[in-house]
């Protein structure tokens, strides 16, 4: 099974990395040029991605508004119970 990390990294690669290159550093706007609808669709995918056993992850505005980072979106998870 993929780690947390792998199954970040995929999700920012298919919605808005392209091709580039992910590492924990990361930052979506500043690396990726990723823009708030960018981000937003980002994180109903991450949201999507680590829904587990019929319930869903829900991230809220405000806890958004601090991933900023793959390394943000690791932590975040982690913190939430999604281990490797």
């Amino acid at each position: 099974m993929a780690t947390v990390l792998e199954r970040v990294k995929r999700v920012v690669e298919e919605k808005i990395a392209y091709g580039q290159e992910i590492t924990l550093a990361t930052d979506f706007e500043r690396d990726l040029k990723a823009d708030s609808l960018d981000l937003v669709e980002l994180i109903m995918e991450i949201e999507q991605e680590f829904k587990q056993n019929g319930k869903g992850l829900e991230i809220s505005d405000k806890d958004a508004e601090g991933i900023t980072t793959v390394q943000a979106v690791v932590d975040y998870l982690k913190s939430r119970g999604f281990e490797d």
